[in-house]
This record gives structure tokens, sequence and C-alpha cells, in this order.
């Protein structure tokens, strides 16, 4: 009787939309979680405490005291 859009010519798209669906949020997370964990993301310890010092957090003092310490 209605054979309009939901007749038979689009029923076997479905499965196709939906499986690409998955796949779009299986690489989204992985791609998420590699730049997430990605080592460049890390500071180092020493590179903070330079920024510390570069934004007038700590005096030279207490930068070489804790230089000393790292």
């Amino acid at each position: 009787m209605f054979h309009g859009f939901a007749g038979h010519g689009w029923m076997g798209w479905g499965w196709i939309i939906a499986l690409a669906i998955v796949v779009l949020i299986i690489v989204a997370s992985v791609s998420a979680h590699r730049r997430s964990n990605h080592p460049s993301n890390k500071k180092s310890a020493f590179d903070i405490l330079k920024e510390r010092y570069a934004k007038g957090e700590i005096d030279k003092e207490e930068f070489e005291q804790k230089k000393k310490d790292l």
C-alpha cells in the first residue's frame, strides 16, 4: 500500500548507516585515547618548575632550591 521511502529501496541502507555510526564512534574513541596518552602531552617536573618561575609564581631562590631537589 504505502511504498514511499520506507519501502524496499531504503531498507537495505539502515544497517550500513548504523554500522558507519558505530565505526565512527570507535575511531573517535581510539583517537581521543591515543592523544591523551601521547608523551608530548606530559610535562616533566622541571618544565613545570620553569613555567612557574616564568609566570612569577616563585622567585629565583625558590627556583634554584627546587631545581636542586629535582
